[in-house]
């Protein structure tokens, strides 16, 4: 891997962590056609992939700084210092609740099925291509279904625990974290830039366990040039995560969600259009 080619995987990453239409599938279209995924190692691709989001990651704790920060100090005043019943909590307090809870799905199944998670199977672009277009139809159900009423405010207990069993099924390659999130919010009855929201604040436990595991496990197969292209990756997906953080916000205030389902269902046909053609491998 050069250094282009790494700057150029953060980016891409920065760019489709956030919008639903999956980073990891643009990761892996990206990484057979740069030929840098190894079909007799593939847990090294599931490794890179894992580390790189800790620069979205960091968009995300920057972005929402204040936010997380009060979620935080709420949390332990009101769980800790003086505990307080749940009832009687105020929503920052809550608010953390509810994401430990919508974390609690994906940590069980990923550690679950990590065999799986790391091997070929989720590298494989039919795979990809068909949870594009088929997390595509049921966005536009959730598009037509939903009622767009709820913010964060609103959100409870068994809103929390279906987002994150949406979540979950982020752990499908191609799926998107973001998408299976904003999903399931929009089908509980959330306006799409709260179910955005509420998406990215839940993706940090996610996103810093993975990376964190997966940085660990990863060192094993990293030299002083691998470290180098992981660092230049990490930061331009910070960088392009943040501007894509703030852009998706303002887009779902105004706009729904249906230019997504469209390039989901394009990129999908596309993927399998070129494996047809074997211009790219499966």
């Amino acid at each position: 891997m050069t250094i282009f080619e790494a700057f150029l995987l953060g980016i891409i990453q920065g760019l489709t962590e956030f919008l639903p239409i999956s980073s990891t599938g643009h990761l892996t279209v990206a990484g057979k056609l740069f030929g840098l995924i190894s079909p007799d190692q593939p847990e090294r691709w599931t490794a890179f992939i894992a580390v790189i989001q800790m620069g979205t990651l960091f968009a995300i704790i920057i972005y929402f700084w204040n936010d997380l920060w009060q979620i935080l100090i709420d949390f332990f005043k009101e769980n800790i210092i003086h505990p307080k019943k749940f009832a009687n909590q105020n929503s920052n307090s809550k608010l953390g609740w509810l994401i430990i809870l919508g974390s609690i799905p994906v940590a069980v199944i990923g550690l679950g099925f990590k065999d799986i998670i790391e091997g070929s199977l989720t590298k494989n672009l039919y795979v990809i291509a068909g949870s594009l277009i088929l997390l595509a139809l049921v966005l536009a159900l959730a598009e037509k279904v939903g009622k767009f009423t709820k913010d964060i405010k609103d959100l409870g207990w068994k809103d929390a625990l279906i987002i994150g069993i949406g979540q979950s099924f982020a752990l499908i390659p191609g799926s998107s974290r973001s998408g299976t999130t904003i999903t399931a919010g929009m089908f509980v009855g959330l306006k799409r830039d709260t179910a955005a929201k509420f998406s990215f604040l839940l993706s940090v436990p996610a996103i810093f366990g993975s990376g964190l595991l997966e940085f660990f496990e990863s060192l094993k197969y990293i030299d002083s040039g691998g470290m180098l292209n992981l660092i230049v990756a990490t930061i331009a997906a910070a960088v392009s995560g943040y501007l894509t953080i703030a852009f998706l916000l303002n887009y779902l205030k105004k706009n729904s969600t249906h230019i997504f389902i469209y390039y989901r269902i394009a990129l999908g046909i596309a993927i399998i259009t070129l494996i047809t053609t074997n211009i790219i491998n499966p």
